[in-house]
């Protein structure tokens, strides 16, 4: 995996923002515990202990707003300090000026501990998040401590209901998940000129009420949950239980889309176990070859 190197690094190399127009910035393409993941020293794993330099955040994507000097981040994740240091290489002295959550799996949300007088100290950071996501966390520490403190500012979110910042609108909307503390939502997000959206967690796209192929018609950017590539991946375990959509079957679903369509896909939010971390995997290279895209730390799709 020799490759992830020149990723990994790919982040801390990039230059200041040059351009007055939005743009998402890739952070993190892993799962919820990075690669490689706490425990595992099997083989696939083994080359993230031995060079640490080769280790992948969780998934995070960064909306950076030259014009108005502003970040946002989607997903506080367990990686949250190399990610704002990604960011502020990228965007130097930019204000982040939120962080909008989809849901209340770990990967997701524990990277608000930083933010806390222990770490941070943070003042007053906007935290955009669905009903029982805000509740959960006003609730229950250590994450109420962030909100008593004021490190952190709660911002409730509606389904379908867009946020505007300037020249950008952020729009939640509900998906299916194994919703055990809060929904989950995935984002909508609307600039000058184009439009993504990003789900990095769901369950299979069958149960979903909208149909995954219209949705990508009508953006030019689609994040989408990259989880495990192809069943078996977790040997000894039931991945009913886990029900992501495979990569083979998100690629089986949408192959009637030509090639215009395909081209707007990033797959995002990869386990320890997925062969899409490696860019060299044959695996990986059946997607490119599809004419489907693998996110990566410093991906940029302007918007």
């Amino acid at each position: 995996m020799p490759i992830l190197l020149i990723l990994a690094l790919a982040g801390f190399n990039a230059t200041v923002a040059e351009t007055e127009a939005p743009y998402l910035y890739v952070l993190g393409v892993a799962q919820d515990a990075g690669y490689p993941q706490a425990g595992c020293y099997q083989q696939h794993c083994m080359p993230g202990w031995t060079d640490p330099r080769l280790e992948r955040g969780a998934t995070a994507v960064a909306l950076v707003d030259p014009k108005a000097s502003k970040t946002y981040l989607f997903e506080a994740t367990p990686h949250l300090p190399r990610q704002l240091y990604q960011l502020e290489q990228q965007a130097a002295g930019y204000t982040l000026s939120g962080v909008f959550l989809t849901h209340a799996h770990i990967g997701h949300y524990a990277g608000l501990m930083f933010f806390g007088h222990e770490s941070m100290g943070a003042s007053n950071v906007p935290v955009f998040a669905m009903p029982r996501m805000t509740d959960y966390l006003r609730s229950n520490g250590p994450w109420s401590q962030l909100v008593a403190y004021n490190n952190i500012v709660l911002q409730p979110l509606a389904h379908n209901k867009t946020e505007t910042f300037a020249s950008v609108g952020v729009t939640p909307f509900l998906v299916p998940h194994r919703d055990e503390f809060s929904e989950t939502v995935g984002y909508s997000i609307r600039g000058p000129d184009k439009t993504a959206v990003f789900i990095p967690d769901i369950n299979k796209w069958s149960i979903w009420d909208r149909d995954i192929a219209e949705v990508i018609k009508a953006v030019d950017y689609a994040l989408l949950d990259a989880t495990f590539f192809g069943a078996g991946e977790l040997p000894g375990r039931d991945m009913s239980e886990i029900p992501h959509p495979l990569v083979t079957e998100t690629m089986a679903a949408l192959a009637h889309l030509g090639p215009e369509q395909r081209k707007k896909i990033w797959f995002i939010h990869m386990n320890h176990t997925n062969p899409l971390l490696n860019p060299q995997s044959n695996e990986a290279l059946l997607v490119r070859t599809a004419g489907y895209n693998i996110a990566a730390e410093s991906t940029r799709l302007d918007l």
